[in-house]
């Protein structure tokens, strides 16, 4: 082989090695496309049940003349079985409380009973307990005692608490509060 031979083939290998090289990656395309239809269908799944939920509880409150029932800002429901006109101090952030509380179906079954539970002391919003009894405990006096109407997603939701209470289900709460120690830290 002479050298304009060699010298041809070698550069017809280096211009097929050029070409054949990408400059740039060519991004795959998906296999399948994922729409949101899913979670629309999920919050309309979620939309009907908050309304199911609702529209029972109001139905088991305006059969109750008893009690005159007050709707609270963050989505659940209330009325006073003992009230404490004489003092005006409700716990805030980072007070501790002490509470005895039952919980119950909406039928009036016991799920968990006050005795079961216990006297329970926590510091307001820096412990782990159900949001709805959280909230409720905020709008309580010392002394006073509450009867809570909680739509499932004030308490325990989608999954419920994995021992009595199942998915999606609505309570009742007797909530009676005994003790409020107010933070002192600044």
């Amino acid at each position: 082989m002479n050298f304009k031979t060699k010298t041809i083939l070698s550069l017809v290998f280096v211009g097929l090695m050029f070409s054949s090289c990408k400059t740039s990656p060519e991004p795959r395309k998906p296999v399948t496309t994922k729409s949101d239809s899913f979670i629309q269908q999920s919050i309309k799944r979620n939309k009907a049940i908050v309304k199911k939920e609702e529209e029972l509880i109001k139905k088991i409150i305006d059969a109750d003349t008893t009690k005159q029932y007050f709707s609270s800002k963050n989505g659940f429901w209330y009325a006073y079985n003992v009230s404490n006109s004489k003092d005006s101090i409700t716990p805030d952030i980072g007070d501790e409380v002490e509470f005895n509380y039952s919980i119950l179906s909406l039928k009036n079954d016991t799920i968990y009973s006050r005795a079961e539970l216990g006297e329970r002391a926590l510091i307001i919003d820096k412990e782990n307990i159900f949001s709805g009894l959280r909230q409720g405990l905020k709008l309580m006096k010392i002394n006073e005692t509450v009867t809570f109407y909680f739509p499932s997603h004030k308490v325990y939701g989608y999954y419920g608490d994995k021992q009595k209470i199942g998915r999606n289900v609505p309570i009742k709460s007797i909530v009676t509060l005994n003790k409020i120690t107010k933070d002192d830290t600044p």
